[in-house]
């Protein structure tokens, strides 16, 4: 049975995407099964994995069948999946569509546990779900937390106030599982963007680790251009530059997260 992750920050630009999509590309090339589920309606997650192809006739149709229709319309996610170029490695892919969700999904009937009941019929077949969340703390978000097992990983900017925001998040953290998911936890906090050149980042990692004492992961995630840049070509960092800092510290990160289960 698979071990659920939900990547969740409000505030944007901080690496939740690119946290998902290279530690799935890490766990699969370990021999693991791992499905990204992107319900962000930038669909990030998505074009990042080479769906760009995918998402165009989402856009253009309204006919290839996304996380939105899993969660509005009821379709089975397990006819939703889409395969990758890497194998081990699937993914739920989102659309702009998903952006009128959270309006649809408030009349809905238990709409907090929707992605839950959606994802539970494939949970059997993957190691690892992966959830990419979108900058925001609204349903899509608490979704994405109410289907969480294996906890919640933060990633943190080391720049200009990079806890700001975090005390509303730990509240609906609290909130999702004093009243839906008893088993949330904190999994992780993961410091990304970090500029060995500039004394801020070290100052803001150290806000972060005093902040969050136990949970914040010892693999730094560095500021990389190679890891801005291979979003762009629809591809992972291990197979868009595998040597480098960026595709050394996500390898590292992986085999950290690994060693926090056993």
């Amino acid at each position: 049975m698979a071990k659920v992750y939900t990547f969740a920050n409000q505030k944007g630009g901080v690496g939740k995407t690119t946290s998902v999509v290279n530690i799935s590309a890490f766990l699969a090339a370990q021999g693991c099964s791992a499905l990204v589920v992107d319900v962000d309606p930038q669909a990030n997650a998505t074009s990042s994995l080479g769906l760009e192809e995918h998402l165009a006739e989402s856009l253009k149709s309204g006919d290839e069948a996304t996380v939105y229709h899993a969660l509005i319309e009821g379709a089975p996610v397990s006819q939703i999946i889409q395969t990758t170029r890497r194998p081990r490695l699937h993914l739920v892919p989102s659309s702009p569509a998903l952006a009128g969700a959270e309006v649809e999904l408030v009349g809905m009937l238990a709409r907090e546990t929707l992605l839950r009941k959606a994802l539970a019929p494939v949970l059997r077949h993957y190691d690892y779900v992966m959830i990419d969340t979108p900058p925001s703390l609204g349903l899509l978000t608490v979704n994405a937390l109410t289907a969480a097992d294996g906890g919640v990983i933060i990633p943190v900017q080391c720049e200009y106030l990079a806890l700001e925001g975090l005390g509303q998040l730990l509240r609906t953290v609290n909130l999702v599982r004093d009243s839906l998911n008893p088993r949330l936890t904190i999994a992780g906090v993961v410091l990304t963007m970090y500029d060995t050149r500039t004394r801020l980042s070290q100052e803001v990692a150290d806000e972060v680790r005093r902040y969050f004492p136990k949970q914040v992961f010892k693999t730094v995630i560095p500021r990389n251009v190679r890891l801005s840049e291979a979003p762009s070509f629809g591809e992972t960092i291990l197979t868009y530059s595998p040597g480098s800092a960026g595709a050394l510290a996500y390898g590292a990160l992986t085999d950290e997260l690994l060693g926090r289960q056993v």
